[in-house]
């Protein structure tokens, strides 16, 4: 029988698990630490890693575990039955890791895309929205940014909605008033309360909603007219974004294929102007 390393065993114990970043930050030590942690109180550890007591006790039970002398006890199990690695073992394993589980997520999304109806029929249907909404709070708001500035070098009126409350109601009224009709909501984890509201005001208004999130199974997927998920890498401190940036920029791509004569003309536009001010250098 082939041992396993501990970084290996601990990894797969994480993997896929909805963690905070603070459980994270435990999770890392860990696996930096493990031949220390199996000695140590919840106390110990909380105070190590600079996190409460209580969260020690909350990434345990994230875990799977009763509590914290449970984890213990399995983490005793793995030091006994890993093969020893070298810290630098330990930092590369957990690099590479991250890196396969992303390239897990981009193989995921393109076996979505194999069938591509869905994904052009979506950017038919975006196109065709004048003003289009874009939603993305707290960490989605960087896909949601992207995907915004992307989207207005090619459909002649985006709207991104980046903030909560009522600066998003008030976004979302003008943007029905003035003919909107799809909003694009990027909600990946941990999912923003905020986002959420918006979304269901949003379909309050009368708005379809095209939802890029990680799961399909999310409990909110019955807010979505169009559901196209990607992803997260949760194998660091914060999840990375891969995936969902790739099926942002394929989006993208369906909604400049929906209107080519519309996005060549914007597009020859934004590049004579770009020569002209010296937006770039060569």
């Amino acid at each position: 029988m082939v041992s396993v390393s501990s970084t290996e065993q601990l990894l797969s114990l994480l993997d896929g698990r909805r963690l905070s970043p603070a459980q994270r930050r435990i999770g890392q030590f860990l696996i930096e630490h493990l031949a220390e942690v199996v000695f140590m109180s919840s106390v110990d550890l909380a105070e190590r890693v600079g996190v409460s007591q209580p969260s020690v006790t909350r990434f345990a039970t994230a875990l799977g575990f009763s509590g914290y002398p449970a984890l213990r006890d399995a983490l005793k199990g793995i030091v006994l039955g890993s093969v020893g690695e070298s810290p630098e073992e330990v930092r590369r394993n957990e690099f590479q890791a991250a890196i396969a589980a992303e390239q897990a997520n981009l193989e995921a999304l393109q076996r979505l895309v194999a069938t591509p109806d869905r994904l052009v029929e979506t950017g038919r249907l975006l196109a065709g929205s004048v003003p289009l909404v874009v939603l993305g709070l707290r960490l989605s708001a960087a896909a949601a940014h992207y995907f915004a500035y992307s989207a207005q070098r090619i459909h002649p009126d985006v709207r991104l909605v980046a903030t909560g409350g009522s600066a998003a109601d008030d976004v979302l009224l003008q943007a029905r008033q003035a003919g909107a009709r799809w909003m694009v909501a990027f909600l990946m984890p941990r999912y923003a309360e905020e986002a959420l509201t918006a979304i269901e005001h949003a379909r309050d208004l009368g708005f379809k909603v095209a939802l890029i999130t990680d799961n399909p199974l999310v409990p909110f997927a019955g807010s979505a007219d169009v559901l196209l998920p990607a992803g997260v890498g949760s194998r660091l401190v914060f999840d990375s974004h891969a995936a969902p940036i790739v099926l942002a920029s394929l989006l993208i791509q369906a909604i400049a294929d929906a209107a080519p004569e519309r996005t060549q003309a914007r597009l020859e536009a934004h590049e004579s102007l770009s020569e002209t001010r010296g937006y770039y250098r060569s």
